[in-house]
């Protein structure tokens, strides 16, 4: 565990407490609750807190709202900007809409309408300035320095770390006796307010950061590497290529561990929560059950508070989620048969997906670019089961009528 014996931090419990007060009636108290699924299928006893439920569905509300409400009536006239591609600018957008107070949002030009349009809708003017995140942040400063607007930061300013440390309050006042917190960590803002929070009310919680393999800043800026990202990541919400100079002070302090997470594990934990919980969450707020899904070990026999921290995803990238997440399990498999092309060659096929209780979900019949020979014909299906051995069941039925039978998705092969 670090030593809290350390120089002055950027914020106290008392910064957290004051903010609390101040975000109290506009900012929901979300519930927390024990996973009984969860719990079975890792071997810890898994708490969630269901952050995805806030007006934005996102904890982003906490800080930007702490920041806002600090702000002068001459500085509220003035406005303010922010750069963000999704939860912070639609928190910032929310919540000074409801203050009254003029709001610019700049996005990179990338950035998905759907993220755009719901932003616009919560009262900011977007500008998408840039191909990147920096370069939307560099338009957002040179847009300050021009107009007198407030730049809210979305994660290195004390008052919206201290926001976001409201969500442990929250937590553990509802589970006071949780071993360890699992948080995402992208610019390091939330990390930072819940490490103070949580270290101050129980000094023995043990507080574990997780990163994605494409974006493992915070990790590598605190042992003084950069990270050069070549690529994408489900975790859009965590993709920060700086972290914050505040914050990193806060998580050298008083984290524990970072742990890096496969993309594979943060989508299988969107696909586990939307089934088991029946919650849509986005990649950056799914990180840290992926991070006790691909570490069981540590986390076995501990009771392990995750913070569901924003639900913001793309409808398409979710439906992408849950259907590789079939493939893994082995419920959707394409399998390739081949067989004489004779009358009734498919006919046969199908009658024995049906009597095994499998579902066709597509079906081609391949004879032009099949590799087979001449006399025979390639059947591909795409097919639906009740799990692995469902499946293994079904190539036996095919292959002990005499058909040759290849699983090209690999699923059958797949972890179980």
């Amino acid at each position: 565990m670090k030593d809290q014996t350390q120089p002055a931090l950027p914020i106290s419990f008392s910064d957290i407490e004051a903010a609390a007060r101040v975000i109290k009636d506009a900012v929901l108290n979300t519930p927390a609750a024990r996973s009984e699924t969860l719990s079975a299928l890792t071997g810890a006893e898994i708490v969630l807190k269901f952050e995805i439920f806030q007006f934005t569905a996102s904890f982003k509300e906490r800080g930007a709202l702490n920041r806002l409400s600090a702000l002068s009536d001459e500085e509220r006239k003035r406005g303010v900007v922010a750069m963000s591609a999704g939860n912070h600018a639609q928190g910032v957008a929310y919540h000074a809409n409801r203050l009254n107070i003029p709001t610019t949002i700049f996005m990179p030009e990338g950035t998905p309408f759907t993220k755009v349009r719901n932003t616009e809708r919560l009262g900011a003017t977007v500008v998408l300035s840039g191909e990147t995140l920096s370069e939307s942040s560099d338009a957002a400063r040179i847009f300050e320095a021009e107009t007198g607007a407030v730049f809210i930061h979305p994660f290195d300013d004390p008052l919206v770390m201290a926001g976001q440390g409201t969500l442990a309050l929250e937590f553990l006042a509802s589970f006071p006796d949780l071993d360890v917190l699992v948080v995402p960590i992208g610019g390091g803002g939330l990390i930072s307010g819940i490490a103070v929070a949580a270290r101050h009310i129980n000094p023995k919680i043990k507080i574990i950061g997780v990163q994605t393999e494409a974006y493992p800043a915070m990790k590598a800026a605190l042992e003084g590497r950069e990270i050069r990202p070549t690529k994408v990541t489900i975790a859009e919400g965590i993709a920060v290529k700086m972290p914050g100079l505040l914050t990193r002070e806060v998580v050298r302090a008083l984290v524990d561990d970072i742990l890096i997470v496969k993309e594979s594990m943060i989508e299988d934990a969107i696909d586990a929560l939307m089934e088991i919980e029946k919650v849509v969450v986005e990649g950056a707020g799914a990180a840290g059950l992926a991070a006790v899904l691909q570490f069981p070990d540590l986390f076995r026999g501990k009771k392990v508070g995750l913070p569901l921290c924003g639900g913001n995803i793309d409808p398409r990238t979710l439906s992408f989620c849950v259907m590789r997440g079939m493939v893994r399990d082995g419920r959707i498999s394409r399998l390739k048969v081949t067989t004489l092309d004779l009358p009734g060659a498919l006919a046969r096929v199908t009658a024995i997906v049906g009597r095994i209780g499998a579902n066709i979900v597509e079906v081609y019949h391949q004879r032009q670019f099949a590799t087979a020979p001449v006399k025979y014909t390639e059947i591909e299906l795409v097919v639906e089961t009740k799990d692995r051995l469902h499946g293994e069941r079904l190539i036996k039925a095919l292959e002990e009528v005499g058909l040759e039978v290849t699983d090209t998705s690999g699923a059958m092969a797949m972890r179980g």
